[in-house]
């Protein structure tokens, strides 16, 4: 009862955090100019240019309030800002009802749909694969401490964590892709799919995605690779000090059962606080990473939707991926009641 007590709490409280986030930001994008009224007002300006360039009689020709009038209660902009939140968190069901501004024939779920396969490759292989491998290697620093293999590999963490992710891929793109112009020509340089993806057998299918997912994937791992590196072997190191260890040594118990039966699974707690990014990152992904490579993905659709004000866009994704923050935050207590059912969350 205790802990379905607390999930009820949990979950009660992601209601006023939910609209505390996105009433913020729904009120900043109605009040940033160039919004859709300020864009089709410059396109009714600039309908008088003619051939080459040259001016025409209406060119920059002013629009009346009445036309002004017309285009704010086309987009809505004519009404209070309380009643335009509710239509777009009611109507308009979070705003993925409603259609996107840059493109009037897609709602915002049609373009949020039709991106997330990508993001979702991307995302979970570059999660999980950033976990199998830190966290063994943080162990191993752990169990390595001082040496030789330690210093190392800490030298090599530091050094990928230095390095911004963009930056390591361009990296990438020059030595292993670039279309005949990497120094190793053996990976595609950009897009999740080649030209004749379609006419491959399955097999040539699945090998022609992974090819194209190998270097932003790098790149992903990379962004992460020292924190949580660094997180486990700290942790681990933590627990090895502690009494209970001792305690186990003291009563013939070996090293080895100290440290994998009881340290580690103790030493996994704060590591596990990242779990329920897992939730996120399957549509956040990395918008730099997508734009290096050209990935079709939920990152680079929110920098298009902010580059070219397509606020209910935005929007839309905004509220998908803080609903998932939210449940990730959730899930991320969950995994500490697995690992250490004496935690309380009185």
């Amino acid at each position: 009862m205790e802990r379905l007590a607390y999930l009820v709490r949990r979950l009660l409280l992601m209601v006023p955090t939910f609209l505390g986030i996105t009433i913020a930001c729904f009120a900043l994008c109605q009040m940033v100019p160039g919004g859709p009224v300020e864009q089709a007002i410059a396109q009714m300006r600039g309908l008088g240019a003619g051939e080459g360039g040259s001016r025409g009689p209406r060119s920059g020709a002013a629009v009346s309030p009445e036309q002004r009038k017309a285009l704010e209660a086309h987009f809505g902009f004519d009404k209070p800002l309380p009643v335009r939140y509710w239509n777009w968190l009611v109507r308009d069901r979070m705003g993925l009802a409603a259609r996107s501004w840059k493109y009037p024939n897609k709602t915002v779920w049609e373009l949020v749909r039709s991106r997330f396969r990508v993001s979702l490759v991307f995302g979970l292989s570059g999660f999980f694969l950033t976990y199998l491998v830190c966290i063994p290697l943080g162990i191993a620093k752990a169990l390595r401490h001082g040496s030789a293999f330690d210093a190392a590999s800490s030298l090599v963490v530091f050094v990928g964590y230095a390095i911004p992710a963009f930056a390591f891929g361009m990296l990438l793109k020059m030595l292993f892709a670039g279309g005949g112009e990497g120094f190793w020509d053996i990976l595609p340089a950009a897009g999740v799919v080649s030209v004749d993806h379609a006419m491959m057998s399955p097999w040539g299918q699945f090998k022609d995605s992974a090819a194209h997912f190998v270097l932003p994937v790098c790149c992903y791992v990379i962004g992460n690779f020292a924190v949580l590196t660094l997180l486990t072997k700290n942790s681990l190191l933590e627990q090895i000090g502690q009494d209970y260890v001792r305690t186990v040594l003291a009563k013939g118990g070996s090293l080895r059962r100290a440290i994998w039966g009881h340290a580690l699974r103790n030493a996994l707690i704060p590591v596990a606080t990242g779990f329920g990014g897992v939730l996120g990152v399957l549509f956040a992904g990395s918008v730099l990473i997508e734009n290096v490579f050209e990935i079709p993905g939920m990152g680079r659709l929110s920098l298009d939707a902010i580059v070219s004000r397509d606020y209910m866009v935005f929007m839309g994704i905004l509220a998908v991926t803080s609903v998932l923050g939210l449940l990730g935050r959730l899930l991320s207590d969950l995994c500490y009641l697995l690992i250490d059912p004496r935690i309380r969350f009185d």
